[in-house]
């Protein structure tokens, strides 16, 4: 039996849990800035500034891509869906109400490289039931039904745990795009034949990699992820049934007799989540409250202890695509807890429980402008 002391802080840790708001499918309860005690100027003063700093490249993601990888990479080819995105917009929840809203939050757009962030999630469901035994298992016996992903001694070295954070350096070609073909570094000739790391030593953001990861996932659940993630994760917080989660034209495979899409985890050459600024607030609503619906631990907290931890080749990002803030160096307007997903545009779901905010801003631009969006609003809060 606890001790009436530790029963006590039980009991208060519960109440304080029964007492978070969780909104039902389809609204989300509203209110005043001044009804919790926020500054409605100045939070009016952030919402115009969302606006003020809409990213300035064409809504025209095909053009986007075509003027920005295209420009400086091989194999650029676009091979799986694209959209014409909406004006900037965007939603503040505070102490799990709405406090303010603007631009068109129900226009389903990509949302690019977030796209990885509902990956890792899936990922973790899946070793959260056991279905991978350890982040620090190898990837390779679990990809049998395709053990030329990992034929080589390099690639067998591949935990999943180099895969979650981008560390894995896999070789290869996946869906017709070559490793080194993704932000290729150095001189073009060299590119081929790149230098090799050791896995887990070494960081680098990759896209043909976190398609491997999204393949082999898919391997380990025998279903496609969107459907996953259907179920486990967007039903339960009631998501609208508007997202889609889309891979490649040739990223098809038949597993157990059935016809399968493996999806991409963002949309450097297309495909990726297309959502709308609410559901991706209820997402990172569900990571405000870490990981817990209504009652329900839908994400276990050892997997968000994990994907919000950096890693020794790069402290301030953990699982793809959770962003950190050690030292307060990439947001210094935020608290160091604070976490962002964040996906190119700029896509951004900021995530801050110190101050019990929830941020979704979408088609910012990609310099300071999210640093001084989250100053505006944390200005306008109550102090502390």
């Amino acid at each position: 039996m606890h001790s009436p002391v530790v029963f006590a802080l039980l009991l208060s840790v519960n109440v304080v849990a029964a007492e978070h708001y969780f909104p039902p499918a389809g609204q989300w309860q509203q209110a005043t800035p001044q009804s919790l005690g926020v500054n409605a100027e100045k939070l009016q003063a952030a919402v115009d500034y969302a606006i003020a700093s809409e990213n300035p490249a064409p809504k025209d993601q095909a053009i986007v891509q075509a003027t920005t990888f295209g420009a400086r990479e091989p194999y650029d080819q676009i091979i799986g869906p694209m959209s014409v995105r909406a004006g900037a917009n965007g939603l503040i929840v505070y102490r799990g109400k709405v406090i303010a809203q603007w631009g068109n939050t129900h226009s389903v757009d990509m949302t690019h490289s977030i796209s990885k962030t509902f990956l890792t999630t899936v990922t973790g469901l899946a070793l959260q039931d056991g279905l991978i035994r350890s982040a620090d298992d190898l990837v390779w016996p679990y990809a049998v039904p395709d053990a030329g992903l990992f034929a080589t001694e390099h690639n067998r070295q591949i935990r999943w745990d180099h895969l979650l954070r981008q560390t894995s350096d896999w070789q290869g070609t996946l869906w017709g795009k070559p490793d080194w073909a993704d932000r290729p570094e150095g001189e073009p000739k060299d590119w081929p034949n790149r230098p090799l790391h050791t896995p887990g030593s070494k960081y680098k953001y990759n896209d043909v990699r976190v398609n491997l990861l999204a393949l082999v996932t898919t391997y380990v659940w025998r279903k496609p992820l969107p459907v996953v993630l259907n179920e486990r994760i967007m039903q339960p917080i009631g998501a609208s049934a508007n997202w889609r989660w889309y891979g490649y034209d040739n990223s098809w495979i038949e597993l157990d007799g059935q016809k399968m899409q493996s999806v991409s985890g963002g949309g450097h050459w297309g495909g990726g989540m297309f959502i709308n600024a609410w559901d991706l607030a209820r997402f990172g609503y569900l990571f405000l409250r870490d990981g817990q619906w209504q009652g329900q631990q839908l994400v276990s907290r050892e997997f968000i202890t994990q994907a919000r931890t950096g890693s020794a080749s790069k402290a301030d990002y953990g699982y793809a695509n959770w962003f950190l803030n050690p030292g307060r160096k990439a947001l210094p307007a935020a608290p160091e807890t604070a976490v962002t997903f964040q996906g190119a545009g700029r896509n951004i779901i900021y995530i801050d429980q110190q101050n019990d905010i929830l941020l979704v801003a979408r088609w910012i631009g990609n310099g300071d402008e999210l640093n001084q969006l989250v100053a505006k609003v944390l200005a306008a809060l109550p102090a502390q």
